[in-house]
C-alpha cells in the first residue's frame, strides 16, 4: 500500500504541480475558512472572509465579542450562515477558554490533545478539526474527505465502506510525518476530484486513468 500511495502522489504532482493550499493570511483566517467551507464551495467562503476582513473583524477578539446576529450577516455568502455562526462562536469560545484566544498557544500543544479538544467542540467533525490542525496549526495530520474516498475506492485501494479513521490511517502509515507533504497531497486529491473524479467521472481526462485497475 505504501508504494501505491506514494506512486499516486507522484502521478498527481506531475500532472497538477504544487497547489499552494490552504489560502489564508493568518492561522485564524484558515481556521475560520475551515469552518465556513462545510457544505459549500470555496468561492462563497472567500466572499464571506473578504467581508469579515473589510469590516476589520478577522481577529480572534473581534470575532469573539461580535454578537452572533451580526456575525451571521457578515458570513451570509457562505451559506448555512446561522449554523456556521454558531459553530464559529463555539470554536472561539473554546479558543479563549483553553488558550486565551491564541492560536499560537494552541499550536504549541500536543497534536492529539488539541485534536480531541477540537472534536469536542460542537459542529467540528474530523475533517474540519484536521484541516485546522494541518493548515492553521502546521500539525502533521492527514485530512481526508469525500474526494479522497472516491478516488481510492475507484482505484480499488480501499473497500466500501471505510471510515474516516481507516482512510486517514492509510496515508499516515504510508507517508512520513511531513506537514508540507500532507498539505500538498490532500490538495492534489481535491483538485483531481473536482476536475475528473466527479460523481459522474471524466476518466478520459484523469491523470491516473488506468492506475491500479481503474478504467
Amino acid at each position: 500500500m505504501k508504494e501505491k500511495i506514494t506512486t499516486l502522489y507522484h502521478i498527481l504532482y506531475q500532472a497538477y504541480g504544487p497547489q499552494g493550499w490552504w489560502p489564508g493570511d493568518s492561522p485564524l483566517e484558515v481556521a475560520v475558512g475551515a469552518i465556513l467551507t462545510q457544505n459549500t464551495n470555496w468561492k462563497n467562503v472567500a466572499t464571506a472572509i473578504a467581508r469579515l476582513k473589510q469590516a476589520g473583524l478577522l481577529n480572534a477578539e473581534a470575532l469573539f465579542e461580535l454578537p452572533q446576529e451580526v456575525l451571521v450577516e457578515h458570513i451570509r455568502p457562505a451559506g448555512y450562515y446561522n449554523i456556521k455562526a454558531r459553530r464559529l462562536k463555539s470554536f472561539l469560545a473554546f479558543l479563549f477558554s483553553a488558550y486565551g484566544g491564541s492560536l499560537e498557544e494552541m499550536a504549541a500543544a500536543e497534536l492529539e490533545e488539541v485534536r480531541q479538544q477540537l472534536l469536542a467542540v460542537k459542529g467540528i467533525g474530523p475533517e474540519t478539526a484536521d484541516s485546522i490542525l494541518l493548515y492553521a496549526l502546521e500539525k502533521p495530520i492527514f485530512v481526508v474527505d469525500a474526494y479522497t474516498f472516491r478516488i481510492l475506492s475507484r482505484h480499488n485501494l480501499i473497500s466500501d465502506p471505510s471510515s474516516y479513521d481507516q482512510l486517514q490511517s492509510i496515508f499516515l502509515q504510508a507517508l512520513p510525518p511531513d506537514t508540507a507533504l500532507y498539505k500538498e497531497y490532500h490538495a492534489l486529491l481535491v483538485q483531481t476530484g473536482k476536475d475528473c473524479c466527479r460523481p459522474r467521472p471524466h476518466c478520459e481526462a484523469c491523470p491516473v486513468q488506468g492506475f491500479h485497475g481503474c478504467p
